[in-house]
């Protein structure tokens, strides 16, 4: 079953070693996990498995989606005795409303959303599920999870119809792959329009078709003329949207993240989450512990930087517009203000959006976002991304 298991990781590109493999069954034989016991539980194993096999945090997402992939019904598989769980029956959980019912509920305001929340975690003493009013799972109160409110804020569970103004959950984003292989080198094609390449430095390169053309002209004399050698100037600042309603775009990003890393010479990347704020991070691993202060990334980078964000603008408006908003943490200034400060400093600026552009006309945050980048906001299409690469160049 190791065996098995061994290569599954090195499907899924870990550089995991036969070496490393023999000290896991090693470590198995002489029972560092599960002491005293004939096998040590699954949780064990994942944790005993990830500290030897993976030697760097940036692989530790691949190694979860592979050991989950490899391990998928174990647990269930080696316990007869468990009962078949009720969800996986019925879906009371997730009420099914009609446009009508929906309609029907009504948005309350941020001030007014805030104190009724303030008020039910006072009064609620039990838990709940299936209303309209306590903090609970389905139904449709503003306040809970896996239920449908326009706006409410999501605590605890896993958001379903993406409407939260608020989330008082504990995430955790991973980083985008930037060695995820290209399925087409279109996206290639289409960023190397921004590349710029500027004659520069001493007369280290031969000019061929000038020697050329000069020879050919003083009659067969030859003469040889050299230029400086070409430099790929161009410098991208990428700010990236990780988390949340991103997760449905995460291979055609990482497809551009991994193009943008090989095309552009000079690129720094940063990310965040909905909307930009007053801290960004590098890595979703760490992004609590290292935080990079935005006001330091418009102060480290000169106006020469290309800003190109990537992100789908779907959030409440209250993220935008409202300080407090961030479905997070209370930032103290709006997300507009901060946005308004990057595009100030860097004015070579493109908004990707992988959303369908069929669908913006729709989103509310798209739109004010859009007007915030005075409409470079473009499709990630391949045409989408020739306009904004062509905008950048101008």
């Amino acid at each position: 079953m190791l065996i098995d298991f061994f290569y599954t990781l090195r499907a899924a590109k870990l550089p995991v070693s036969v070496k490393e493999y023999l000290t896991l069954l090693e470590a198995l034989q002489t029972q560092v996990v599960g002491p005293g016991s004939d096998a040590c539980s699954l949780d064990d194993f994942y944790f005993l498995s990830r500290l030897i096999l993976v030697k760097d945090e940036k692989h530790y997402d691949k190694f979860d989606r592979a050991f989950g992939a490899y391990f998928k019904g174990v647990e269930l598989l080696t316990d007869f005795t468990q009962d078949v769980p009720m969800a996986w029956l019925e879906k009371i959980l997730q009420k099914e409303l009609t446009p009508e019912q929906k309609a029907a509920i009504e948005k309350m305001g941020w001030d007014e959303l805030m104190e009724t929340l303030k008020k039910r975690l006072e009064e609620q003493k039990e838990r709940h599920e299936g209303g309209n009013k306590w903090i609970g799972t389905g139904g449709t109160s503003p306040f809970g999870n896996g239920g449908y409110n326009p706006q409410g804020i999501r605590i605890g569970g896993k958001g379903g119809n993406k409407s939260a103004v608020k989330v008082w959950d504990q995430r955790s984003y991973r980083d985008y792959d930037d060695t995820q292989e290209l399925g087409t080198r279109n996206i290639k094609v289409a960023l190397r329009r921004l590349r710029r390449f500027a004659r520069e430095g001493s007369a280290e390169e031969l000019d061929l078709d000038g020697t050329i053309h000069k020879t050919a002209a003083n009659a067969g004399f030859l003469d040889i003329l050299m230029r400086p050698e070409r430099h790929n100037n161009v410098k991208v600042l990428l700010l990236m949207d990780v988390g949340g309603t991103m997760d449905d775009h995460i291979a055609r990003v990482e497809e551009l993240f991994s193009a943008a890393k090989a095309e552009f010479k000079h690129l720094e990347f940063y990310y965040f989450h909905n909307c930009v704020y007053d801290f960004m991070w590098r890595n979703n691993k760490r992004r609590y512990a290292e935080k990079f202060e935005t006001w330091d990334i418009i102060r480290k980078y000169n106006k020469d930087y290309k800003l190109i964000f990537i992100g789908d603008a779907t959030m409440s408006p209250y993220e935008i517009v409202q300080p407090g908003g961030s479905v997070e943490y209370n930032n103290e200034e709006a997300g507009a203000e901060w946005l308004q400060r990057l595009l100030h400093a860097f004015p070579k600026y493109a908004w990707i959006n992988p959303e369908p552009q069929g669908v913006w006309e729709y989103r509310q945050s798209i739109a004010m976002i859009q007007q915030i980048v005075s409409q470079r906001m473009f499709p990630l299409t391949l045409k989408g991304l020739e306009e904004a690469m062509r905008m950048l160049s101008k």
